[in-house]
């Protein structure tokens, strides 16, 4: 029957997982210091370092403004720094210390942990369909 649902709608399922990831995220990293949108804005520069503000606000998934303060944050806990883009000398390039790389490698296994609970019911084919899938929903609505 078309419009009869017998769940919840996808977007809810989503956005479940995702307050819950934050929220046993933020659990794990506040001996830190940190919050899990921290975190996050750190693991995008450990994979992509020297990234503006605004590109690192983009990845990390908040707005310019919250990105802002972020980094006002992380840069006085010396997790990041921030120096010229030799390209553009009126653009701020932001880059992980060495103090941000060891936090990161601190809570490296914690974390993969906490993904491996998440999907500790699922096969290893059921895994990677889960990452492929996800990655497609995302580029459809990028």
């Amino acid at each position: 029957m078309v419009g009869t649902r017998t769940g919840p709608s996808l977007l809810y399922m989503v956005k479940q997982v995702e307050l819950v990831v934050r929220a046993r995220l933020d659990e794990l990293v506040k001996p830190a210091g940190i919050t899990a949108l921290q975190y996050t804005a750190l693991t995008v520069l450990e994979r992509h370092d020297g990234l503006s503000a605004a590109q690192l606000a983009r990845d990390s998934f908040v707005t310019a403004q919250s990105m802002a303060d972020l980094v006002r944050s992380l840069e006085t806990r010396e997790l990041i720094r921030r120096e010229r883009n030799p390209h553009s000398r009126r653009e701020l390039l932001i880059l992980l210390t060495d103090a941000g790389r060891e936090l990161l490698a601190r809570f490296a296994e914690p974390v993969r942990e906490l993904e491996e609970r998440m999907t500790e019911d699922l096969t290893a084919h059921q895994r990677e369909q889960l990452r492929r899938a996800l990655s497609k929903a995302w580029h459809a609505l990028s």
